[in-house]
């Protein structure tokens, strides 16, 4: 605390000549007073406003960020336990100069792996810090080479760690698109958010010290601070001479998640000797800009019935309704319409010019859509089937029966079968005819018989 005290009074000074300037607020959006500066989307990445993001910057206390979360990491793999009891060790203290001691945890002091993460975090523990780094890493160097690697591997390629607690190294750097990347990261650690939003903790009592309050120096989590921003859920601030005062933040309001990066503020101070610590300050401003421009818009709901699909040999229905697989939800400016986005749609069964047979199940792909806006294609969605359509057994075997018969093949043999039959008929006629005559023939020869052997007899 001496030493941010200390960083204050010197800007204090040196920006004594500027205090005729007038309040962030009322200086335009595009000139934030900051060296650097992004406001982003928290899942997507979507960013809202970015302003040198990838200059270089002093890490300063920002490094604490990197340093809780490896910690928070290993509680989270059982590789430590929150409630495990931590000896401070001489070492810890090595490159600790006396007034950079905020909680003076000294060498002999027991106190919990939990407790001296609130410490290193919301107290700003230089000494925690080393700590931690010493009972994770077995030393500070293998601790701070795990930070550059974890940074390495989220793609923070312009940021390097030289020390843990984040005294200012001319080494030691990061960029304000780096330091959304890692904490955004940080943020998933179920830890890392529990410890970096509180706003003050308790320690438990060590065998040196009573309980021990520490209160988050993130003034956007204070209610009794000018600065206190209701939505804010999570940050880390730093101040030193180097680098100036920053800040990183995330809010949430309304289903929306920002994260802001302020780096390289200042403070004014005005006529009436009041202060804006402009880190703090522009930092709402951004949030305010963000949540009125800005809003999640539902483009496509999985309820949308997009088209009605023809089906063939349906029960009780000749078409079945088709809707999004996936719903497609967009942060958009609020400038923005909905009717200006373009939904072009496509029914494999017309493209393919092959009818939709039942049955039909509800979920089967139908087809697609493809969602775009002045040429930009935004998402392409499978569109399937929003109910069941049964088969109608009647209907489907009169079907294949006329559409049996259409065909040239079966006219063909329809045809021949009809010839065939004819020819038959014909045959049966024509032999009943012949066998008719021969059986008449046959009885009259008999009769002629008869009437013979009647004459002789009468003869």
């Amino acid at each position: 605390m001496v030493k941010k005290i200390a960083v204050l009074l010197v800007l204090v000074f040196v920006l004594q000549a500027f205090s005729s300037l007038s309040a962030a607020a009322r200086v335009p959006f595009r000139e934030l007073a900051a060296k650097s500066a992004i406001l982003a989307e928290k899942e997507t990445g979507t960013i809202l406003f970015s302003n040198n993001m990838y200059m270089r910057h002093p890490a300063d206390g920002l490094a604490k960020i990197m340093t809780l979360l490896l910690a928070a990491y290993a509680v989270e793999n059982d590789e430590i336990s929150d409630n495990e009891l931590i000896t401070m060790t001489e070492s810890a203290w090595h490159d600790i100069e006396e007034e950079s001691s905020e909680m003076e945890i000294l060498p002999g002091e027991e106190m919990t792996f939990i407790d001296l993460m609130y410490s290193a975090y919301l107290g700003d523990s230089e000494e925690a810090c080393n700590m931690l780094a010493l009972r994770i890493g077995g030393s500070i160097e293998t601790f701070v080479s795990m930070m550059n690697e974890k940074a390495a591997e989220l793609g923070c390629d312009s940021t390097r760690f030289t020390n843990v607690h984040g005294r200012y190294n001319e080494s030691q750097y990061t960029t304000a698109h780096d330091q959304f990347v890692l904490f955004g990261e940080a943020m998933k650690s179920a830890l890392f958010a529990e410890v970096s939003g509180t706003y003050r903790h308790i320690t438990e009592s060590t065998n040196e010290s009573e309980p021990r309050t520490i209160t988050n120096s993130n003034a956007l989590l204070n209610p009794s601070s000018r600065y206190y921003y209701r939505n804010s859920i999570s940050g880390r601030e730093s101040a030193t001479y180097e680098g100036g005062y920053s800040l990183i933040a995330l809010a949430e309001d309304d289903g929306l998640s920002l994260i802001s990066v302020v780096l390289g503020s200042d403070v004014i101070i005005f006529d009436d000797e009041s202060t804006d610590i402009r880190s703090f300050s522009e930092t709402i401003r951004l949030f305010q800009w963000g949540y009125s421009q800005f809003a999640w818009r539902d483009i496509l709901k999985t309820t949308d019935l997009l088209a009605r699909v023809p089906v063939m040999h349906g029960s009780g229905a000749d078409f079945v309704n088709a809707r999004p697989n996936e719903a497609l939800t967009l942060l958009l400016d609020n400038s923005v319409t909905l009717e200006s986005f373009t939904k072009t749609i496509t029914i494999f069964s017309d493209e393919d010019d092959d009818p939709l047979i039942a049955p039909v199940s509800a979920g089967d792909i139908l087809g697609e859509v493809v969602i775009t806006r002045d040429g930009t294609e935004y998402a392409k969605i499978a569109l399937v089937a929003n109910t069941d359509i049964s088969l109608n057994g009647f209907e489907f075997i009169r079907r294949q029966v006329i559409n049996m018969l259409s065909t040239d093949a079966a006219r063909n043999v329809i045809i021949v079968l009809a010839v065939l039959l004819f020819l038959y008929i014909a045959l049966v006629v024509r032999y009943n005819i012949v066998r008719a005559n021969r059986l008449r023939r046959i009885k009259n020869a008999k009769s002629d018989i008869v009437r013979e052997r009647h004459q002789n007899f009468r003869d």
